[in-house]
């Protein structure tokens, strides 16, 4: 629910709470800390190296998805929201959106999912 709280949120490199602009990065850390009490702090890949590799087929909401963006390993993070839609924070279109796993452009490019809850 603070995932979709934040749908046309703007953009904004580094950025760390809604009020300035979200990166994918901060976005996650931003709803972590606010649903969960859980601090994840740094990159993308900072942030994958602290979760538990799970199959995409285990996604559950809340569960994390990595993505190889820019040639790049870890690159782009969104939070899984049930029914094959991540939301995130991309550069591109400058919006916090919901955005599918199975198919376009992160379809492609989906790298890893992690877990961070029991």
């Amino acid at each position: 629910m603070y995932a979709l709280a934040l749908i046309d949120t703007g953009y904004r490199f580094g950025g760390k709470n809604p009020e300035a602009g979200l990166d994918c990065s901060g976005m996650v850390s931003y709803v972590f800390s606010q649903a969960a009490g859980l601090k994840l702090r740094g990159s993308a890949a900072d942030i994958a190296r602290r979760g538990q590799p799970i199959a995409v087929s285990d996604l559950r909401p809340g569960d994390l998805v990595f993505f190889n963006t820019r040639n790049k390993p870890y690159s782009h993070v969104g939070i899984y929201i049930g029914e094959s839609r991540f939301a995130h924070a991309p550069s591109s279109g400058g919006k916090v959106r919901l955005d599918s796993l199975k198919n376009g452009w992160y379809a492609a490019r989906l790298e890893e999912a992690r877990t961070y809850f029991d």
